[in-house]
């Protein structure tokens, strides 16, 4: 059964036996748990030459960063050959961004941690290592995962709230940390550690970690993304699509009028009537109660700038004997009156909305799924199918 479809009260392997429920009541942002033997007798799903590869993709975000002694440098992907150091050189590091969208296998993996919202799920960043390598104490805004594929990492973290900065260096080093525990971490155990909480990782021999983190929006940055799609949609309200025999009509622009306005011995003095022309302007751009939420899931389910769809070359039928299945890099949400997929919003209801919901939750619709949709639902999955945002499942 998919993860996202299980109890969250049952208890999981993943978490030290106790269930997502109780997971999340104890430590989710609260404080750090060490699993051990999370994913027993658990191997890396991509070797080493596998991931250097990966970091040679040009849609692929990766990561270089070597130590020596108090410096430190950092170089950016798209990797060369020549670029990654030899494995038998020490203290550097490799991270690879976004693995899951590129790796079947990796993928399921980060899938287990549907226990938490998809709109907080990010990705899984895989760091590989030679001996002493690490990225230096640091915090992360966000919560994350830690899990150990390959190899031993010793981890040191701490509750600290010192956070100066070493001078003159490309990372975002803490200067003062203080370690109050230290683990370490072999093949199948985990680490979860809540927002801001100081770590420092460091490679024992070669080592790879596997790094499950999750989305933290800066209130800030989404009401500013929030505000700017009221704008847009503003903008298209004034546009008015007609049938295929008319052109699009522009709808009249409501321009400010101050046929009562008097010479005035104060020119720099905004008018009163100005002001309110433009609360009327914002009143009218939130006027429908539904638009936040459509905003805000349609920027929540908006693919990453380097994320790239492969639409089919010929021509495809969706298979309804077989299922579907969202590809690798779609990220599908709801909620009570929309669909949301890739960016775009759809309004559903009633057993359509069900069997969308159904695929968001499970990332696959069966055989059965489909012989129940309706020809609507059935026409919006074809073209899903074309644009490369679901595929045919094998």
């Amino acid at each position: 059964m998919n993860q996202a479809t299980q109890s969250t009260d049952l208890p999981l392997q993943l978490l030290g036996g106790i269930s997502p429920a109780e997971f999340m009541r104890k430590y989710w942002q609260k404080k750090p748990c060490i699993i051990r033997n999370a994913i027993p007798n658990f191997k890396p799903l991509l070797s080493r030459q596998a991931l250097f590869a990966l970091s040679q993709n040009q849609d692929v975000e990766s990561r270089l960063i070597v130590s020596n002694g108090d410096k430190w440098t950092l170089a950016h992907g798209p990797m060369t050959a020549k670029q990654i150091p030899s494995i038998k050189k020490p203290n550097w590091t490799l991270l690879v961004q976004g693995v899951d969208l590129h790796h079947q296998a990796v993928n399921e993996l980060k899938n287990q941690f549907r226990f938490a919202p998809d709109a907080r799920l990010d990705d899984l960043m895989i760091s590989y290592a030679t001996d002493g390598g690490g990225v230096g104490p640091h915090f992360d805004s966000y919560d994350v995962f830690l899990l150990q594929a390959h190899g031993t990492r010793r981890w040191r973290i701490g509750k600290q709230k010192d956070g100066t900065l070493q001078a003159n260096v490309p990372l975002r080093i803490l200067s003062n940390f203080k370690a109050e525990q230290t683990f370490d971490l072999t093949p199948g155990d985990m680490l979860y550690l809540p927002p801001r909480y100081a770590h420092d990782g460091v490679a024992i021999g070669e080592c790879m970690t596997y790094s499950i983190g999750f989305k933290v929006p800066k209130q800030v940055d989404l009401g500013r993304e929030l505000l700017l799609r009221y704008a847009d949609a503003v903008d298209d309200d004034n546009m008015q699509d007609d049938d295929s025999r008319n052109p699009i009509k522009v709808k009249p622009e409501v321009l400010y009028r101050d046929a009562q306005q008097e010479a005035t011995p104060m020119p720099a003095q905004i008018p009163p009537a100005l002001h309110e022309f433009a609360q009327q302007a914002i009143a009218k751009a939130m006027a429908d109660p539904h638009a936040l939420a459509r905003h805000l899931g349609e920027h929540l389910s908006e693919p990453k700038s380097n994320v790239w769809f492969d639409a089919p070359d010929d021509a495809v039928k969706l298979a309804r004997k077989r299922g579907v299945k969202l590809a690798l890099q779609s990220q599908m949400l709801f909620d009570a009156r929309h669909i949301f997929l890739n960016g775009s919003s759809w309004r559903a209801a009633g057993k359509d909305a069900k069997l969308m919901q159904k695929l968001a939750n499970q990332r696959y619709l069966d055989s059965f799924d489909l012989n129940k949709a309706s020809n609507d639902a059935i026409n919006l999955l074809q073209d899903w199918l074309e644009q490369g945002w679901i595929v045919n499942a094998s």
